[in-house]
């Protein structure tokens, strides 16, 4: 038996994904790896499956698989698309959304237009998390402008997690970066048993970071909502910034602010609709 199941696609700054609602499917990973190819599938950074929350404390959950199958704990750029979907298909009426992720209940804040429209989102990315017992680095897991050799080059990172792992390069142009080779060598390193995002950064002035991210997974992609406050903090950590970043990725521009008054990370930023169809599922 054929099953049509419906999708839209969906980005925030550039990061894409395929959304679906409501239509819970046996082997999401599956699904992930050929309908991201952007040869042979619908083409993005992964798939993205929204439901109704079953406990009172979310509205909505969500579950996230990179382009390669492996799932995601949360992703910042879905989070934001998932509140314009949720609020533009007619599924709330709320302008707070409280959204179940693996790494946690995000709150979202949607920003209305006169047309009734989402403008942008804010997303409570709640505290970052500057240790990790998996990072084989430090006694308490901890790495801060920590030296790192991979490919014959030494290089010197923070590590940051935003409920899925960072590591952030501050290098004088990150545009001269060899994104591929350095951050697919990055992404496997030992030092990271359970692979890492990566992110090189170079301060562009006035608050401004320019940031190239390789995600894992996923590859190089445009944008990573996670990524970009991963940034913010480490910037701020190193003394490169203070606690108010707007960080500038290939596919956009995110404004980070990291709350002196309870730790927390605000993520601000745009999201679209691409287009819809229809996929489909055979079922025996």
């Amino acid at each position: 038996m054929t099953i049509a199941i419906k999708f839209t696609k969906m980005q925030g700054a550039g990061n894409d994904y395929i959304y679906i609602y409501g239509s819970p499917m046996a082997d999401p990973s599956a699904f992930a790896r050929r309908w991201s190819d952007r040869h042979k599938g619908i083409g993005s950074d992964g798939l993205v499956l929204i439901e109704r929350s079953a406990v009172p404390e979310a509205d909505f959950t969500m579950r996230i698989f990179n382009a390669d199958g492996s799932e995601a704990m949360m992703c910042g750029n879905a989070s934001r698309c998932i509140g314009k979907y949720v609020y533009e298909k007619g599924l709330t009426d709320k302008t707070s959304v409280r959204l179940l992720t693996k790494a946690g209940i995000k709150t979202l804040k949607l920003h209305i237009d006169k047309d009734n429209r989402v403008e942008s989102v804010m997303v409570d990315m709640q505290q970052p998390c500057l240790a990790d017992c998996n990072l084989l680095a430090t006694a308490d897991g901890s790495m801060r402008e920590g030296t790192i050799t991979v490919c014959g080059q030494e290089l010197c990172g923070t590590f940051v997690s935003m409920g899925n792992p960072h590591f952030v390069i501050f290098t004088d142009d990150a545009e001269t970066v060899d994104l591929a080779r350095l951050g697919s060598a990055l992404e496997m390193h030992p030092l990271f048993p359970q692979r890492c995002n990566i992110e090189f950064a170079s301060l562009a002035g006035s608050g401004r970071i320019r940031t190239r991210v390789w995600e894992r997974g996923s590859g190089i992609t445009l944008a990573c909502g996670t990524g970009a406050c991963a940034t913010a903090v480490a910037a701020a950590l190193t003394g490169r910034s203070g606690r108010r970043s707007r960080v500038i990725m290939d596919g956009g521009e995110l404004d980070i602010v990291w709350s002196e008054a309870d730790n927390h990370v605000y993520m601000t930023g745009p999201a679209e609709f691409v287009f819809e169809g229809e996929v489909f599922l055979n079922e025996e």
